[in-house]
């Protein structure tokens, strides 16, 4: 089993600078380039990294630049290859969400690796920090979620509907602070901003996440929501591969680290 283990400290390489977003944070935002790309696994047919707060996965209207495109560039320079290179987007993450994120370097794996997680073979755990506790120490989520483009915001409920789409997740208490909870979530389906709005139903929104009902934003406009461990069958070599990504410097995702470690 290959498997990438967290830093302790969950320190980040340098960054590239500032970017300026429409709410303007108050923190100077260090998104992935070429020189700081955090490469978790890489090898003939894949390539996972780990996506900072700051990075969008792919294009939106802001015109800033994607992780697809600089993780593309990164191996166009690491293996002096002539052309592009071939680099296929396996799954997403939301804009403010850290973690770790798939990247296919074969069609083959691509193809393989979509059929995975559409068919729900893929074990995820994420990490988030909300406030206050949720209503048990351990849970089993089945809603139904409906996305406004507009707002681009989903909206749970606890019926079927129209334009309703099934959603569920598992949750478990991992540890209290005098301000803070830490939550571990195991989301079964991939909805629409569906941890998100699943804890914010349950009446603990994500710190930082004021979207979804948090009291304000964090300095650097992230939310406190971390993509901790992915687990999966090798598309080619069909071996179990287990990646686990270190959370951004912060002291409340360091205290997260030492509950985990402790458990």
């Amino acid at each position: 089993m290959a498997e990438k283990k967290p830093a302790g400290s969950g320190k980040r390489p340098a960054g590239s600078g500032k970017k300026v977003f429409a709410k303007k944070p108050k923190a100077p935002l260090i998104m992935s380039d070429e020189r700081n790309l955090e490469v978790l696994f890489e090898d003939n047919h894949l390539i996972a990294v780990c996506k900072r707060s700051s990075d969008i996965v792919q294009g939106d209207s802001t015109h800033d630049r994607t992780l697809d495109g600089v993780v593309r560039s990164y191996l166009k320079q690491k293996y002096n290859k002539p052309g592009d290179a071939y680099l296929g987007l396996v799954h997403r993450i939301d804009r403010p969400v850290s973690g770790v994120i798939i990247f296919a370097k074969t069609s083959k794996a691509l193809s393989r690796l979509t059929a995975a997680f559409r068919h729900r073979e893929v074990s995820k755990t994420y990490w988030a920090v909300v406030q206050p506790a949720p209503p048990s120490d351990a849970g089993h989520v089945i809603n139904y979620l409906a996305k406004k483009e507009k707002n681009n915001k989903s909206y749970a409920f606890n019926e079927p509907g129209p334009s309703r789409k099934e959603a569920e997740l598992r949750y478990k208490l991992m540890g209290q602070g005098s301000h803070y909870s830490f939550v571990e979530v195991y989301p079964k389906t991939g909805r629409h901003h569906q941890i998100r709005v699943t804890l914010s139903a349950l009446g603990c929104p994500i710190k930082g996440d004021i979207k979804y009902g948090a009291r304000r934003t964090n300095d650097n406009a992230s939310i406190h929501l971390h993509a901790r461990a992915i687990e999966f069958i090798h598309p080619v070599k069909r071996e179990v591969i287990r990646i686990v990504a270190a959370p951004p410097e912060d002291p409340l995702w360091d205290r997260f680290i030492e509950i985990d470690q402790a458990r």
